[in-house]
């Protein structure tokens, strides 16, 4: 049984007093007996500001694979395992687009994060083009094969598929293509490793998800959980996720 994930990836939002306020009141709205594992990802800056708490893992958007040296700008895993950090967000689109990142060096960053005792969240996802020319599955594939190349174990692996034509859009994958483009992940794990091994990865979808989409997707076949842009900025409307999550 795969425990149900929400994940809040803040991007370059929030300031680290604006932080510390929203995981305040966070934690006063949670539930005490939640079975969902909720992750805040905020931007490096406010790793070391958000109000410790049992109710919520802290994770952050982005790593290099080198532990330290002449990388202007750049993140090591020591550095955020000092600040507590449990989960790294790797390959996400936004990474991929805008700062041209390659699926080799993503598979480093995914070793790298696991060897170190932290659990990587691998973003993979089609743009609209490939989805137009009919290569959704087969970006997907080559992005896990590149992404996973470098690890001998898919446990405390999570994916997170995200549709980029559907990231910030506001436009969302119907339920029969989440479950189809899921249901792919988890035969191409199986692929890559074990079927025991496969089994026990959590899926998580992410793409312009909300309160009022949540509880349709988080019901389709295949889904473990969400990673949330936007909606995860409002307290109230994240918590509000969460809060349907849970009742699966």
């Amino acid at each position: 049984m795969i425990n149900p994930i929400v994940a809040g990836n803040w991007k370059m939002n929030k300031t680290p007093s604006e932080g510390k306020i929203f995981s305040e009141k966070m934690v006063e709205k949670l539930g005490s007996k939640s079975s969902v594992d909720v992750i805040v990802c905020p931007p490096f800056t406010g790793l070391s500001s958000l109000v410790i708490s049992t109710k919520f893992h802290l994770g952050a958007q982005n790593c290099h694979f080198e532990d330290s040296g002449a990388f202007t700008g750049e993140i090591s895993t020591s550095m955020l395992l000092n600040c507590n950090v449990e989960y790294v967000i790797l390959g996400h689109s936004e990474r991929r687009s805008i700062f041209h990142e390659k699926n080799n060096d993503i598979g480093k960053k995914v070793s790298k994060v696991l060897s170190d005792g932290m659990k990587p969240i691998l973003c993979v996802g089609e743009t609209i083009d490939e989805l137009n020319k009919g290569l959704a599955k087969q970006t997907v594939r080559r992005q896990l094969k590149l992404g996973l190349n470098d690890v001998n174990s898919l446990n405390n692996i999570i994916i997170a598929y995200e549709p980029v034509w559907a990231i910030g859009t506001g436009l969302t994958a119907s339920v029969e293509k989440v479950s189809e483009i899921h249901s792919f992940i988890r035969t191409t794990l199986k692929d890559l490793s074990s079927e025991s091994e496969s089994n026990n990865v959590p899926i998580i979808y992410g793409g312009s998800v909300n309160s009022g989409n949540a509880d349709e997707l988080i019901n389709a076949h295949a889904v473990n959980g969400f990673l949330i842009g936007g909606a995860s900025l409002d307290v109230d409307k994240f918590v509000e996720i969460i809060n349907i999550v849970d009742k699966i």
